[in-house]
C-alpha cells in the first residue's frame, strides 16, 4: 500500500468516527469539539492509533484554514439585523473584554506556574478569547435556543474577538524576543489588525456579491466554490496587508449572506458541510498534537488557571464591558458562563513552540488542558444554566418539508415559511378571509405530517406551516397578516436563489 493510500484510509476512518461522535454529542450533550479532540488523542502517538504527529506548523496551517471556513459560514448565517442590534456590546466584549480577561488570567498564571509576568500574560492572551467554532457548534447545533439579542451577542463577540487574541499573542512573543516594546508598538499592531481586516472584509464582500450574481455560471455546483474563493481571497488579502484575516472573512460572509445571491440556498448548504468538515479536521489534528502524559503533569496548574478564568476573569470582564448596554443580571451571568474555549487557543499555543520559546511546551500543555476543561464543564452545562436562569426559549416548530425556489439567475420572488401560532392574526381563519394581495399566493400548507393543497375554504390552525410565494415588495404586508397579535413577527424563511430582507 502506498503512503497516500494509507493516509486516505486513516483520514476516512477518522472522518467517520468524528461524524459518528456527533450523534453521541446530540444524545448526551457533550460538545462535539470535545469528542473530536478525544478522537485525535486516541488516534495519537500515546493512544490506540499510534499516529506520531508533532508538526506544529502544519497543525497551525490546518487550523487557520479550517477556522477561516468556519467563520465564513458563521458570517453567511448572521442576519444584518442581529449585527445592528448588538455590535456595540459585542465589539466592547471582543476588545476590552478580551484584554481584561487576559490580564487577570495572565497575572494568575504567572503565580501558579512560576513563570515570568510576561510569559504569564502570553498564556492569558492565548486563552483570553471566546472561540467561534465552539460557540457556533453549541448554539447552532447543540440544541441551546436563546433570545435573539443574547444569542447574537455571543456569536458576534466570538467571531470578532480573534484579532485581539492574535494581537496579544503575536505582540507579547515579539516583546519576549526583544523585537517590540510594550505600548505604542502593540497598539499600532492591534489597530492595523482591526481596521484593515474590517475594510478588506467589507470591500471584498461587496465585490464578491456582485461577482457571484454576474458570473452566469452554467453549473450550479460552481457557485458555492465561487463564494468560497471570495472568502479565501478576503482572508489572504487582509493578512497580506497586515490586517486580521479572520475578521475580514467573517465580515465578507456577513455581506454575502445578507445580499441577494444566485443559488444562495445551495451556497449555504455547501458551507454548512464545509464548516462541519473543518471542525472535525481541525479538532482531530489538534488532538493528535496532544500527549496525555504531559496533560496529566499540567493538570494541577491548568485546573487552577481554568478556575480563575471561568469564575473570576471572564465574569469581571463581562460585567465591566456590557453592564452599560442594558443586559439583565441573568443575561450577564450567562454571557460570563459562555466563554467557551476551543481551537483558537490551541492553535495560538503553537506560536510559542514555532518561535522557539523555552516556555512553549508548558504553555501548550496548560492551554490544551484548560480548553478541554472549559469545553467539558461549560459546554455540557450550557443548556442547564440557560434553563436555570430562565433564558432558554422553547424550540421553534420545524416544518417536515421545505419549499424552495431554485434558480441560477436572480428571480423576483420569495418563498416564505410562516408558522401559525395560537395568537396569530391568521389562526382560525380561512384563506379566503385573509384577503391576500393579488401578487401573493399560498402554494402549500403543512399540518403535522400531512400536506394540504390550499383552497379558499381551507382553515388555518395553530402549528400549520404556510408556504407563501410573493414579490419581495409585498413582504411587509404579508408579515402583518401572519404575525401574532400586536406584533409583526414571522417564522423561519426557506428560500433558494434569493435572500429576502
Amino acid at each position: 500500500m502506498f503512503l497516500i493510500d494509507r493516509i486516505i484510509l486513516i483520514a476516512g476512518i477518522l472522518l467517520l468516527v468524528g461524524i459518528a461522535s456527533s450523534k453521541f454529542s446530540a444524545r448526551f450533550g457533550v460538545p462535539v469539539l470535545v469528542l473530536f479532540l478525544l478522537v485525535g488523542m486516541v488516534a495519537g502517538s500515546e493512544g490506540l492509533g499510534g499516529i506520531a504527529f508533532e508538526d506544529y506548523r502544519l497543525a497551525h496551517a490546518i487550523g487557520t484554514i479550517a477556522l477561516a471556513l468556519i467563520l465564513f459560514d458563521g458570517g453567511l448565517r448572521t442576519p444584518m439585523r442581529s449585527i445592528k442590534s448588538v455590535w456595540k456590546p459585542a465589539f466592547v466584549l471582543a476588545t476590552a473584554g478580551v484584554l481584561v480577561t487576559s490580564l487577570i488570567t495572565g497575572y494568575a498564571a504567572a503565580s501558579i506556574l512560576g513563570v515570568t509576568l510576561l510569559e504569564g500574560m502570553l498564556l492569558g492572551g492565548i486563552i483570553g478569547s471566546t472561540d467561534a467554532a465552539a460557540v457556533f457548534a453549541v448554539l447552532r447545533s447543540g440544541g441551546v435556543r436563546l433570545r435573539k439579542r443574547l444569542s447574537a451577542t455571543l456569536e458576534v463577540e466570538s467571531a470578532s474577538n480573534d484579532p485581539m487574541a492574535i494581537f496579544l499573542t503575536v505582540g507579547l512573543i515579539a516583546v519576549l524576543q526583544g523585537n517590540a516594546e510594550l505600548g505604542p508598538d502593540l497598539l499600532g499592531m492591534f489597530l492595523r489588525q482591526m481596521v484593515i481586516g474590517g475594510i478588506v472584509g467589507l470591500l471584498i464582500g461587496r465585490a464578491g456579491s456582485s461577482l457571484v450574481n454576474r458570473m452566469n455560471l452554467e453549473a450550479a455546483g460552481m457557485y458555492p466554490l465561487l463564494a468560497t474563493g471570495v472568502g479565501l481571497v478576503s482572508f489572504g488579502t487582509a493578512a497580506a496587508l497586515g490586517g486580521s484575516g479572520f475578521l475580514a472573512v467573517y465580515i465578507t460572509g456577513i455581506v454575502l449572506g445578507n445580499a441577494k445571491l444566485v443559488f444562495q440556498r445551495g451556497i449555504f448548504f455547501f458551507h454548512d458541510a464545509a464548516a462541519w468538515l473543518s471542525q472535525i479536521l481541525m479538532f482531530i489534528v489538534l488532538g493528535l498534537l496532544s500527549f496525555p502524559s504531559r496533560l496529566i503533569a499540567a493538570a494541577p496548574g491548568g485546573l487552577l488557571i481554568a478556575l480563575v478564568l471561568v469564575f473570576i476573569a471572564r465574569p469581571v470582564a463581562v460585567f465591566l464591558s456590557t453592564l452599560p448596554f442594558g443586559y439583565t443580571r441573568r443575561e450577564l451571568l450567562f454571557i460570563s458562563w459562555t466563554g467557551l474555549k476551543g481551537a483558537v487557543p490551541i492553535t495560538l499555543a503553537t506560536f510559542p513552540l514555532m518561535m522557539g520559546l523555552s516556555v512553549g511546551p508548558l504553555l501548550f500543555d496548560v492551554v490544551f488542558f484548560v480548553v478541554l476543561l472549559s469545553a467539558l464543564i461549560q459546554g455540557v452545562t450550557l443548556s442547564f444554566v440557560a434553563r436555570r436562569l430562565g433564558l432558554e426559549m422553547p424550540p421553534a416548530p420545524e416544518a417536515p418539508i421545505s419549499l424552495e425556489l431554485t434558480s441560477l439567475r436572480n428571480v423576483n420572488g420569495d418563498i416564505v415559511d410562516y408558522t401559525i401560532s395560537s395568537d396569530s392574526l391568521a389562526a382560525g381563519k380561512t384563506i379566503r378571509e385573509l384577503e391576500l394581495p393579488e401578487e401573493v399566493v399560498i402554494a402549500l400548507l403543512s399540518r403535522g405530517q400531512d400536506i394540504i393543497l390550499p383552497k379558499g375554504r381551507t382553515q388555518l390552525e395553530p402549528g400549520d406551516h404556510v408556504f407563501v410565494v410573493l414579490r419581495p415588495g409585498m413582504r411587509y404586508a404579508v408579515d402583518r397578516i401572519f404575525s401574532r397579535v400586536g406584533e409583526g413577527r414571522f417564522e423561519q424563511v426557506q428560500v433558494k436563489g434569493v435572500n429576502p430582507d
